[in-house]
């Protein structure tokens, strides 16, 4: 079954984002193509899992990294 606080980003491409924990905060950065799950360095919240493409996102869309 879903989870239904992950969700994927529609219309995002193939680059690095920013993004923020919604349970402490945190922005880092990760790529939108992740092979891996991303986890929060602060309080360990699983941010985004992989898909086998675009990653599904439990964290909120800071803005594009330059």
């Amino acid at each position: 079954m879903a989870d239904s606080r992950f969700a994927k980003p529609k219309s995002i491409g193939n680059k690095f984002i920013r993004i923020k924990c919604r349970d402490c905060g945190n922005e880092q950065v990760t790529y939108t193509k992740i092979s891996s799950v991303v986890v929060c360095h602060i309080c360990n919240a699983t941010l985004a899992r992989p898909t086998g493409g675009t990653l599904d996102l439990a964290a909120d869309i800071v803005g594009d990294q330059q």
